[in-house]
């Protein structure tokens, strides 16, 4: 059987990998929006627009990455090469990516409804999850120019089930 993931595991990491960047496309209006309140000002409509587009696709980022984790731990993935460092490395990856994206779309919800005093901790968890982005493209891009290996296959073609010719 090919290693991989099912197919609703592509999808909601797809599905996040396209709303995470309307999070940092969408972050500054909420700085602004909050500003012109404070100033006795009305926010400009297309600001208001991008703080709830903000707000909105964070606790969906959240709720989707609830649903990965428990897909994930439903369906194990099948690793190519466990036991490497590259395998222990990427594996801990993957756990920091679901412990920070859930904790900081947490941190947007408090930060919203709560205690805006969380935001700070709000912004710089966007900085280390965008860190970790690049850190996970750049790993997507060797092993696709330098290693040509099937590792970026498994998150793009869903695993085959079992059949008699695995057998």
């Amino acid at each position: 059987m090919k290693p991989g993931y099912s197919l609703a595991q592509i999808g909601l990491h797809w599905l996040v990998a396209v709303l995470v960047p309307v999070q940092y496309l969408t972050g500054g209006s909420i700085e602004r929006t909050h500003h012109a309140i404070h100033m006795g000002m009305t926010p400009a409509y297309w600001d208001v627009v991008q703080h709830h587009l903000h707000n909105y696709s964070g606790m969906a980022i959240g709720l989707l990455m609830g649903l990965r984790l428990v897909l994930r731990l439903l369906q194990p993935a099948e690793t190519l090469a466990p036991g490497t460092w590259a395998a222990r490395v990427a594996t801990a990856l993957h756990h920091a990516f679901y412990a920070a994206i859930i904790a900081q779309a947490c941190m947007g919800f408090v930060a919203s409804y709560f205690w805006f005093g969380i935001a700070p901790y709000h912004v710089v968890g966007s900085r280390i999850i965008l860190a970790m982005v690049a850190l996970h493209l750049a790993a997507a891009i060797w092993h696709t120019v330098v290693a040509r290996d099937e590792t970026v296959d498994r998150m793009v073609f869903p695993r085959r089930k079992r059949s008699a010719d695995d057998l």
